[in-house]
């Protein structure tokens, strides 16, 4: 069952909260990163991609920049812009897009339950990405962006939310500049953060990592060093605990993520649609955008239209959880056995757009000649996402996104 505790976190006042929180360091560039602080001395971003207070040429790997990171960390403590509390807690933190909310409870999750598999994975994770988060983590000795959980949904849980939320007036509730709302409360009965705890510990028997793989395995393997470098280690230490935010399976919706490709491996486009056609239902040539509308259905747009494919019965594999993915028969049928590309993670033809930018942006890259051809999705569900997690298996590169990102600085976890 899972380990999940209340903890004292580290927060800013409420008057800066709006303009300390900030997206996820693995979702914008240098650049971006430098715009999306200017004017904003306050922002976590000068912790999180310190580089942005280093000279443009820094390497963002290089010892310089990890210092800035643990210079500005100190100074937002100084100057007050981060305070801890004084009594452990759980917290509420809820995200609204297009008019749906989302609730989830932020916690120490255990590093134990990571090493165990009580904490699932859908994906793998590259060895520099990994050192990059320890580095970051143990330099700064805190967790100080959360990662994304999720949990088989307990009513009692949700019921104690919902409670809190009617009753107590948010501690931060603001509207960040992309347009989503973000809500966070601090629980302060001791009694419910106690049953809370209670709670995860005898109903919730896995947490799944939806978002933040790297974090999450950064976070636990410079836990298990801390552990092991500490000759009066108790297992109650600060270190054998990170930051993630827990929401309900029930409440998530997975988000398609669609590709696009360089060129059409040499074929002609004539040639290209009559390969489709030996694993696909073609639909007819549309100027209109077309959406997929199920599995196992695609849409493709090629030389100024749009085309619905159906993948045929019998090219698919629904019993298999790997198999049954659309991402899958999408790289078997297409990019794989028609257009050469066989590394998802490697290879320079392919790019891979989240369907928050919408199928237009599929289109704008093909129409700017950048891109020759675009492939949109059904999106994966929390249940097959459950499953393959379940299975051991591993969803294929690039399969699930989420939106709206956790805003990183509203609560932060110390090791110590």
């Amino acid at each position: 069952m899972a380990i999940v505790k209340p903890f004292k976190g580290l927060r800013p006042p409420q008057k800066i909260a709006a303009t300390l929180a900030c997206l996820p360091y693995d979702v914008m560039n240098r650049e971006e990163a430098a715009r999306m602080a200017q004017g904003k001395p306050e922002s976590l971003l000068h912790v999180t991609r310190s580089e942005i207070d280093c000279p443009a040429d820094t390497d963002i790997h290089s010892q310089e920049v990890y210092d800035k990171s643990v210079q500005n960390f100190k100074l937002f403590q100084e100057k007050g812009w981060l305070v801890q509390d004084t009594e452990a807690h759980f917290y509420i933190y809820a995200q609204t897009m297009d008019g749906r909310t989302q609730y989830g409870i932020v916690g120490a999750a255990s590093i134990d339950d990571y090493l165990n598999g009580i904490i699932k994975k859908h994906e793998l994770t590259r060895s520099e990405k990994e050192k990059d988060r320890m580095v970051h983590v143990r330099i700064n000795n805190a967790n100080i962006e959360p990662v994304f959980f999720t949990y088989p949904n307990v009513k009692e849980i949700d019921r104690i939310v919902e409670d809190i939320v009617a009753r107590q007036k948010p501690e931060y509730d603001f509207i960040a500049e992309d347009g989503f709302g973000h809500h966070f409360w601090v629980v302060k009965d001791a009694q419910t953060n106690q049953h809370l705890e209670q709670l995860f510990a005898n109903k919730v028997p896995a947490t799944y990592v939806a978002d933040g793989h790297h974090r999450t395995a950064a976070a636990a393997l410079v836990g298990k060093e801390k552990r092991e470098q500490n000759p009066n280690h108790t297992g109650e230490e600060n270190y054998n605990f990170f930051l993630a935010v827990h929401f309900p399976d029930t409440q998530l919706k997975i988000i398609d993520y669609n590709r696009v490709v360089k060129d059409l491996n040499g074929l002609s486009k004539a040639s290209f649609i009559h390969k489709l056609s030996e694993s696909f239902e073609v639909g007819p040539a549309a100027k209109e955008i077309i959406k997929p509308t199920a599995l196992h259905e695609f849409s493709m747009y090629l030389d100024g239209h749009w085309y619905k494919l159906n993948a045929k019965p019998g090219t698919y594999n629904d019993k298999d959880p790997i198999g049954v993915l659309d991402v899958t028969v999408l790289s078997d049928l297409v990019l794989d056995k028609i257009l050469g590309i066989v590394d998802l993670r490697t290879d320079k033809r392919i790019d891979f757009v989240g369907g928050i930018r919408g199928l237009g942006e599929l289109k704008k890259r093909v129409d700017s000649g950048e891109m020759e051809v675009a492939f949109a999705m059904y999106p994966v569900s929390m249940q097959q996402l459950i499953d393959i997690a379940d299975t051991g298996n591993i969803m294929p590169p690039k399969t699930t996104w989420f939106e709206p990102k956790l805003r990183s600085g509203l609560v932060i976890h110390k090791l110590d």
